[in-house]
């Protein structure tokens, strides 16, 4: 961890929940709240948010079929680049690249749009995915935030 007199760069947390519907409300605002020393503007929080809740809604629609599991959100900050993991232990994804083409949904009777994948790469400016099937996915994502202001220890 770098420090600059009393002023620290890096900050991180963990957060875990049950892949439950209500949670990922929980996972958005504890994101958002993360973030908010970095003085992010209105456009870079709701980008932030808008992955998050794609990434958690994933893991519990999908990940655990809404059955019952943990989602995993780890958060670190270095100066002004946001890191984002979040990951489930559920079924993972088959085929990576398929469920990343925009509009590829495995659930088409649940109106569910197959833009999740899209919506991260298009407000993040970093994403990976990694999933093997029977263990779980690990969604990794990365933005720049604000003016890159420091906050205090």
């Amino acid at each position: 961890m770098e420090t600059r007199g009393k002023l620290k760069t890096e900050n991180w947390m963990q957060l875990q929940f049950e892949a439950r519907s209500e949670n990922e409300s929980l996972a958005r605002l504890a994101v958002a709240s993360f973030i908010t020393p970095l003085n992010p503007t209105l456009e870079e929080m709701a980008d932030v948010k808008t992955a998050v809740s794609e990434a958690v809604t994933n893991a519990i629609l999908h990940g655990y079929e809404e059955e019952s599991g943990v989602v995993y959100i780890s958060c670190r900050l270095v100066g002004d680049l946001l890191e984002v993991e979040i990951e489930d232990k559920g079924k993972g994804i088959e085929n990576i690249e398929l469920a990343m083409e925009p509009l590829f949904t495995t659930k088409p009777d649940e109106d569910r749009s197959g833009m999740g994948f899209s919506f991260m790469e298009a407000f993040m400016d970093e994403l990976e995915v990694e999933s093997f099937p029977g263990q779980g996915t690990r969604i990794m994502m990365k933005k720049k935030l604000g003016t890159g202001g420091w906050f205090e220890v």
